[in-house]
């Protein structure tokens, strides 16, 4: 059975996972650097690392298998969820591939040299109602992959 990872401090769309995930009956680990409400599910498991850089991300990559599903914003921890074989989306239901996550990773760089020089004040969109639909049938998608896969 796989198990959803959710680095979970900036992540708008926790509720939204755990809902599929009681559909599915799967554990669902929200990995943060504070506790966070979100009430009593027997199916949550939050984990709340210390602070610091890359803890979390950590926390996630050394115990993701290739039967599993990370959520992230966090493009260097959805492409060490890859290296393992994990399935990884971002929060608005795009998949991160072995095809696009070099790419995404470039941009990630480039986007931050330019605004480290003040090229730009990139704060992306916001997050929409769209983008919330997009992710719940992107992760439904991915759960039936990993189950077809089985």
């Amino acid at each position: 059975m796989p198990d959803i990872y959710i680095d979970g401090d900036a992540c708008p769309v926790k509720r939204e996972a755990l809902r599929v995930a009681e559909r599915h009956r799967l554990t669902v680990y929200l990995v943060a650097n504070s506790w966070m409400r979100l009430g009593d599910n027997p199916l949550l498991k939050q984990v709340v690392v210390g602070e610091g850089l890359d803890v979390a991300d950590d926390w996630i990559a050394e115990r993701i298998t290739g039967q599993d599903v990370v959520i992230t914003g966090d493009i260097p921890l959805a492409a060490r969820c890859l290296e393992k074989g994990a399935l990884a989306l971002n929060h608005s239901g795009k998949p991160f591939t072995q095809d696009n996550i070099g790419m995404a990773l470039a941009m990630r760089d480039l986007k931050g040299q330019l605004r480290d020089l003040g090229e730009i004040k990139d704060h992306g969109p916001g997050f929409s109602k769209k983008d919330r639909s997009r992710f719940l049938s992107a992760l439904e998608e991915a759960l039936q992959k990993l189950k077809r896969q089985g």
